[in-house]
């Protein structure tokens, strides 16, 4: 299984970025899907989530209202949206499949690489 992250990068305070997740080796319309993030001294924290088929999502109270998660099984590719980023943003962003359960865990080894977000004042 392949998760690859893309579409991080360096911004400034306000504006947007989207992030994708390209994954490959598993039947992808079978799992939800969900967006994490890591930070220097701080644990792993969920962003949003999204089942199989896209109907229902979740998102950690920081992400509501400016996150938007969706996926594209036809692309077998998770998205997400980010608008109004803030500097508490900042953060290494990794997808991760979640088995059945949104929001749930990453599956032990079900991770992407990340991608890193920065967002400056």
């Amino acid at each position: 299984v392949q998760l690859v992250e893309s579409g991080g990068g360096s911004v400034q305070a306000g504006e947007s970025l989207t992030l994708s997740c390209q994954v490959s080796g598993l039947d992808f319309d079978d799992y939800a899907l969900g967006w994490f993030r890591e930070a220097p001294g701080k644990e792993d924290d969920g962003v949003s989530c999204i089942n199989l088929l896209g109907s229902r999502t979740w998102y950690t109270d920081s992400a509501k209202g400016r996150f938007t998660i969706s996926r594209d099984n036809a692309k077998n590719t998770l998205y997400l949206q980010m608008n109004n980023l803030a500097p508490e943003d900042t953060a290494l962003y990794y997808c991760g499949v979640t088995g059945r359960s949104c929001p749930g865990p990453v599956l032990f080894g079900y991770r992407g690489q990340g991608t890193q977000v920065t967002v400056s004042t």
